[in-house]
């Protein structure tokens, strides 16, 4: 395996090292393109012309095909109903809700779990071991399956950043909105706009839980979907706490406070935990990096000079 991959060209091998990061970038610009395709289908139909609109129509039939291949594996039963809900709360914990996301992502993991193995089959030489050739395909298939996936989670975990680094500005505003007189819902709303330039992923967010309170009877039903679709422990806090203070009557701008100082000092507790922990890394650092190059530059004339006396 390791003589027929030596013995293909430099590019590619190259190209074959370098295609799982192309693919998993790929796979990311195409979910965010999911999320937004009924918006630039409606933009093609009423405003875009000329070769542009037609490179731009072209993008989305494609995604659009994609889409309805991967609605048509999931409709077949093939996957299980736990299966798709936990590929739905994946897909939104990462910010993407698109009717067609959950059809994209199933049918981009078939299309490279069957392109995968192509390409590989293609690139392989024909004299080689039949063993090899097999154990590669399927590793290419695996590889397909798995892409995104990784891809996902990459998403995940810069949304859920993004999300930390607007909370406690949102928090810090919803007090003050609420100790200005604002309701509960005016004050979500006005901060969901007051912060859509410096955290649009928190107003995002905000914007659609501001939403949902208007057209949901239950408001605590609206701040449970806030913390169960983002999966962040902060915001699932405060919808705990927004909802324990619609049930109870308790006053708003308090509860508030103190949720944001409680947060805000765990916050502290974590960066002196990360403080604490770099003296040992850097102990760590010091025997790998500094401790060969003191020792080379301090024993290495001496050392030098041992050699020298034992070749005369």
């Amino acid at each position: 395996m390791i003589t027929a991959f030596s013995d293909q060209p430099l590019a590619l091998r190259l190209g074959l090292m370098l295609l799982p990061l192309l693919l998993a970038a790929g796979f990311a610009a195409v979910l965010r393109r999911a999320e937004r395709e009924d918006a630039i289908a409606r933009r093609l139909s009423g405003v875009m012309h000329g070769s542009r609109a037609g490179q731009q129509q072209i993008s989305v039939r494609l995604l659009l095909g994609v889409a309805q291949f991967g609605r048509l594996v999931a409709s077949s039963g093939v996957l299980s109903g736990k299966a798709l809900d936990g590929m739905r709360n994946q897909l939104s914990a990462a910010g993407i809700r698109g009717s067609n996301a959950v059809g994209v992502f199933i049918g981009v993991k078939l299309i490279l779990a069957a392109g995968l193995p192509a390409l590989a089959a293609v690139s392989l030489e024909p004299g080689g071991s039949v063993l090899m050739h097999r154990t590669i395909i399927v590793a290419s298939a695996a590889l397909g399956l798995l892409v995104p996936d990784f891809g996902l989670k990459f998403l995940s975990r810069r949304y859920s950043r993004a999300l930390e680094a607007g909370l406690p500005d949102m928090l810090d505003m919803l007090v003050m909105c609420t100790e200005s007189g604002f309701s509960l819902e005016p004050a979500i709303a006005r901060v969901a706009t007051e912060i859509a330039q410096i955290h649009p992923t928190m107003s995002a967010e905000l914007a659609l839980t501001s939403g949902e309170l208007h057209i949901m009877t239950d408001a605590r039903a609206a701040f449970t979907n806030l913390g169960r679709r983002t999966g962040l422990r902060g915001l699932t806090r405060l919808a705990s706490t927004l909802s324990q203070t619609l049930q109870y009557g308790t006053p708003l701008a308090p509860a508030l406070r103190s949720l944001t100082a409680e947060m805000r000092q765990e916050m502290l507790t974590k960066f002196e935990e990360r403080a604490g922990r770099l003296p040992s890394l850097l102990t760590v650092v010091m025997i790998l990096f500094i401790l060969p190059s003191l020792f080379m530059a301090v024993g290495g004339p001496a050392a030098l000079q041992l050699m020298q006396q034992f070749r005369n």
